[in-house]
């Protein structure tokens, strides 16, 4: 008998509830499993793990095959009527150890998806990294209550729910206590935590109470916002905290304010600008990533110049960009869809841009002093979150005092101080 191994596809919340997944199929006896955590963002992320499930069944023959994740909670038809798949879980039932205890006892049921949207919950069961000692993760949040007109999100992870400011901070200073430099809040909506919770607290208030509360710990880091619900509070923590991390990756996705409206967005490109004035005048040496879309059903060329003039007017340096594919059930999948092509040929554009940001940043680090989190002997991230290689090997996990040497165009170089 062996013990069970993993498959993640999608987001980093995923890669989490993957190593959450893992202590409690250990801890539950699960053996001889294949687990395989999917991810719903895209038709392409659906075909792409149905693909790897198939391939899985080959490598694996004898080895029960369970399936989880968004795209199980969304499609666990389609994922159930694959004769590679054994079971099918649900985002409901794939935190909870009776489910793991039951997989134990090869229990359960084939299909096990309830109805998300009644899950008034966030399960968050601590984990110590993702595979490494660098930096280790919290969830403090799930689901989400918008409905972007791209997004099947929603429905695969239910409505917002926050895991208590208690529980978050205990977690905290438990993994700082196990040796954790740095610790990064994650979540679906991080900006709508606190609003089920009694007084309806912020994620500012949240962060203020884990750096009070948490006192010796180094680095606190915030995974990605919705940049217009950034609260005063957290604001202020950006501005006058150190230990907060100067580097937000923000949820903007357009450029133009009629692209953002029929993305059903909450905020207008004037809204976005504003929001990152604000942001870099408390912390000037902030650096902000964003995800932006490129060939939204209807967009112009119009429409996409007022996306690239974007980065340059609220100081974007890391982008993520998606090309857009319609997702089935969504109502972006029924509006005039833009031709393919050209959707490939303005990701391209957006993509490049986004690398001459990210070496003009880098170029303008050389001589600076930085605090690399180490994530190997010889590879680290400062503050702002660039990859930089030492010229001499530290402890992973350790953080230490650098100056930038040079700088290429994906990372930069650094000796020890």
């Amino acid at each position: 008998m062996t013990a069970p191994s993993f498959r993640t596809f999608g987001c980093r919340l995923n890669a989490y509830e993957t190593e959450a997944m893992r202590g409690l199929a250990e801890r539950a006896g699960v053996e001889d499993a294949v687990i395989v955590n999917t991810c719903a963002v895209t038709a392409e992320a659906v075909r792409q793990a149905r693909q790897g499930i198939r391939r899985l069944r080959r490598e694996h023959p004898s080895a029960r095959i369970v399936v989880t994740g968004c795209a199980a909670q969304t499609e666990a038809g389609r994922f159930a009527a694959m004769e590679e798949v054994d079971v099918v879980l649900g985002n409901d039932a794939k935190l909870r150890p009776e489910t793991w205890a039951a997989l134990g006892r090869d229990g359960g049921g084939r299909v096990q998806v309830g109805d998300i949207m009644a899950e008034t919950a966030a399960p968050a069961p601590l984990i110590d990294g993702l595979g490494t000692r660098a930096r280790a993760y919290v969830q403090v949040q799930n689901g989400c209550d918008h409905r972007c007109t791209f997004c099947i999100i929603p429905f695969g992870r239910g409505n917002s729910r926050s895991v208590p400011a208690e529980v978050v901070v205990g977690q905290v200073a438990r993994l700082r206590d196990r040796g954790f430099n740095e610790v990064v809040l994650t979540g679906v909506d991080l900006t709508s935590w606190g609003g089920d919770l009694e007084g309806t607290p912020r994620l500012g208030d949240l962060v203020a109470a884990i750096l009070a509360r948490v006192p010796d710990l180094a680095r606190l880091r915030i995974s990605s916002i919705d940049s217009v619900e950034a609260d005063p509070r957290l604001i202020e923590a950006i501005g006058g905290e150190p230990r907060l991390m100067p580097h937000l990756h923000l949820s903007l996705q357009a450029g133009d304010n009629l692209i953002l409206k029929r993305m059903k967005r909450r905020h207008s490109r004037e809204d976005a600008i504003a929001v990152c004035a604000r942001l870099r005048a408390a912390r000037p040496e902030i650096v902000f990533g964003a995800d932006i879309i490129a060939g939204f059903p209807t967009e112009t060329e119009a429409m996409f110049a007022r996306s690239l003039d974007l980065v340059a007017e609220c100081g974007l340096t890391w982008l993520h960009v998606f090309p857009f594919s319609p997702r089935e059930g969504t109502p972006a999948a029924r509006m005039p869809q833009v031709d393919p092509a050209l959707v490939r040929e303005r990701a391209a554009r957006l993509r490049a841009l986004g690398a001459e940001r990210v070496r003009l940043h880098l170029a303008a680090m050389r001589g600076r002093e930085v605090r690399l989190l180490m994530e190997k002997p010889d590879l680290g991230r400062t503050e702002g979150f660039a990859q930089t290689r030492l010229s001499t090997p530290a402890l992973p996990g350790s953080i230490v005092a650098a100056r930038i040497s040079a700088a290429t165009a994906a990372h930069l170089l650094a000796d020890a101080l």
